[in-house]
């Protein structure tokens, strides 16, 4: 049996004041889960391709833009005095730690959770309780009863007392479009979990071209030192030569522009290497300030033995940023389904149970249970605008899932071609700088010897640092192919300490 109450200028208790202002931020709380369902349900499905944006950034492989998360970090931990040793699985653990990128992409993959949560409620029995004690006075006569319609019973009722403690109950029995959002939802949580894992992936190719490229830097620095060396020693010996009368003048000139020459060379090479440790640093998120050296010298492995074949099908197996591209082809599928069943029936259950009466102690147990159909009928277009929109939504989807299978085969390939290129280069290098460092043995012996000038060992000495520099870019192209390689494979975590030599 249910007791149903009208009043008229009735006087509520701080309780009954309560239970409106709770239930009125309870709307406005769900009206903004909504919204935020909203966005980030529009937004989602732009993830792979932006994903796929970045990974097109970092695998071309020159300098990361500055407004690239992946190139920043959160700074952790405190300077450490004097310098520390790094080595490419140090600065590998600490990007995955403290990259901005990957901090990112963790808090996108928590969102996604949280709109899955909102989805899944929707199909969840909603239990909520309150309590009321009201103060009430009724006008019959403005309810529309004449005066004396009740013999014996005055026009003006009360005041009464009204307590009231009752918990309702709400839950949908048949929601259709609710499981297929929920299902779409959960698609868009591995996706999420794809796109953490590419973020990954990304993180690696860039701390380990900063790491290469620092590597680079430094083996330069160490190059044109040698040729500083050898430089100096030159221009004493043409300095001791011209003094005893057997060398002229000039070539203690030309002997001391070389030497200024190469030392202008090294401050530029020591600054490059200064700085290619700072972007390392911001990379992988060290310390301010922290003074480090790379523990390592510049690697040169042999590429992994894999035939093209292979590859293209390892990376559509493995790579995260197309296994998220899919999620959200499935997941589009699912919403689309959604919105189509917009216009099925939807049965729910509500009810409630409590006591009420005059006081706590004078009250009686009530309940209603009931079961609803809602059928839509008329809705001025907006089911028919969702269908459309989740139809072009799904149309895109899978046109970018479609575009990125394309590019992925297009950078094995890419990566390959690089890869055999940048091998030979390094081959060709070797060879030239040995015949260069032999050439120059030679013009130092003859230069020695007095049989000719030193213009032979000058040219001798800048085919030498030349052959230098060429073998040093090879070997950096050809480390970052095999980074592109592994990231082309979406096996870049697992495979590039690998291809670097990066193992302990």
């Amino acid at each position: 049996m249910t007791r149903i109450l009208r009043c008229n200028g009735s006087r509520k208790s701080s309780c009954g004041l309560q239970s409106i202002l709770a239930a009125a931020i309870c709307l406005i709380l769900l009206a903004e889960m909504g919204i935020a369902q909203e966005s980030i349900s529009t937004a989602t499905p732009a993830s792979p391709s932006a994903a796929a944006g970045a990974m097109q950034v970092t695998t071309t492989l020159p300098a990361l833009g500055s407004q690239n998360p992946f190139q920043g970090s959160i700074p952790q931990g405190k300077v450490v005095p004097g310098s520390i040793p790094l080595t490419l699985l140090d600065a590998l653990d600490h990007g995955l730690k403290y990259n901005l990128g990957l901090f990112e992409s963790e808090q996108g993959s928590a969102s996604a959770r949280a709109v899955r949560l909102q989805a899944l409620s929707r199909l969840l029995p909603n239990l909520a309780a309150g309590v009321s004690d009201t103060q009430e006075q009724i006008n019959l006569a403005a309810l529309g009863f004449p005066p004396h319609a009740f013999p014996g019973v005055p026009s003006i009722i009360g005041p009464f007392n009204v307590f009231d403690a009752r918990a309702n109950l709400s839950a949908p029995i048949i929601d259709i479009g609710a499981l297929n959002s929920l299902r779409a939802s959960t698609e868009n949580t591995r996706g999420a979990i794809s796109s953490y894992k590419n973020a990954r992936e990304l993180v690696v190719v860039a701390v380990g071209v900063a790491y290469v490229q620092s590597l680079s830097a430094q083996a330069r620095v160490a190059a044109i030192q040698a040729q500083l060396d050898t430089a100096q020693s030159l221009f004493q010996l043409a300095t001791d030569q011209n003094k005893a009368g057997v060398a002229p003048s000039i070539d203690v000139l030309r002997s001391q522009v070389e030497l200024q020459s190469d030392q202008q060379r090294l401050v530029a090479a020591r600054n490059e290497l200064d700085k290619q440790k700072l972007q390392l640093a911001r990379t992988i998120g060290m310390p301010t300030g922290q003074e480090f050296t790379l523990a390592q010298e510049i690697p040169y492995t042999p590429a992994p033995p894999l035939t093209l074949e292979a590859a293209i099908d390892e990376a559509l197996h493995n790579r995260p940023d197309y296994a998220s591209a899919l999620s959200a082809v499935r997941a589009a599928e699912l919403r689309t389904r959604s919105a189509h069943q917009e216009r099925w029936p939807i049965l729910r259950f509500d009810g409630n149970y409590g006591v009420i009466g005059n006081y706590p102690d004078q009250s009686h147990g009530t309940f209603t249970a009931a079961g609803s159909v809602q059928v839509p009928i008329f809705s001025g277009g907006r089911i028919r605008s969702d269908i459309q929109q989740s139809e072009i939504a799904l149309k895109q989807r899978q046109a970018e899932a479609e575009d990125l299978r394309g590019r992925i085969e297009y950078e094995v390939r890419a990566a390959f071609l690089d890869l055999k290129a940048a091998a030979d280069q390094v081959d060709v290098a070797r060879s030239t700088l040995n015949l260069a460092q032999q050439t120059l043995a030679q013009g130092q012996d003859r230069f020695r010897a007095g049989v000719t000038n030193n213009i032979e060992v000058i040219q001798a000495q800048e085919s030498v640092a030349s052959a230098n520099e060429v073998l040093i870019n090879s070997t950096l192209q050809f480390n970052l192919a095999k980074l592109a390689l592994a990231r082309s494979l979406g096996v870049a975590e697992r495979a590039t300490k690998e291809f670097l030599g990066g193992k302990p």
